[in-house]
């Protein structure tokens, strides 16, 4: 089996993404977004709760409210919206910084780890690098339908 992110963590960054580009715009409504990215909207009403409570996205309130996110685009990282809604990116159990956790009790000793942690660290280190500025400035670089650059599961 491969490893992958979970939906929370794609279509969250997938709306915000969609956010991000319509920063400056004002609010959008939440149906925009789920219609712009193709999301369930009961689905990405749960994941909203999520992002708004980690201080990623700030409701409005009022006939053209809406939600928008919380920062400029270029100061948010996909990787703080992936530790929301899912928490850390380990490609293995083992590779979980916490020197308590041991899944197969050969930590101590395990060659695997170094590199399951290494692999992992690269992998946040990725998703900290990138902005959603960045991801925004790619869209509008080529691709025919740019807001929805994202949009592949």
């Amino acid at each position: 089996m491969a490893m992958t992110l979970s939906s929370r963590a794609r279509y969250g960054v997938r709306a915000m993404f969609q956010l991000a580009c319509h920063w400056g715009e004002g609010p959008i409504s939440l149906r925009t977004v789920a219609e712009e990215q193709d999301l369930s909207l009961a689905y990405l009403e749960q994941l909203i709760i999520v992002m708004r409570r980690g201080g990623l996205v700030e409701s409005v309130r009022g006939r053209k409210g809406g939600y928008q996110l919380a920062r400029d685009p270029e100061d948010i990282s996909v990787g703080e919206v992936i530790r929301a809604l899912d928490g850390p990116v380990f490609v293995a159990a083992c590779a979980d910084p916490d020197p308590d956790f041991d899944e197969c009790g050969r930590g101590d000793f395990c060659v695997s780890r170094l590199l399951w942690t290494e692999v992992s660290r690269k992998i946040e280190e990725a998703f900290d690098s990138t902005s959603f500025a960045d991801l925004c400035k790619a869209a509008r670089r080529g691709r025919d339908g740019a807001r929805r650059v994202l949009s592949c599961d």
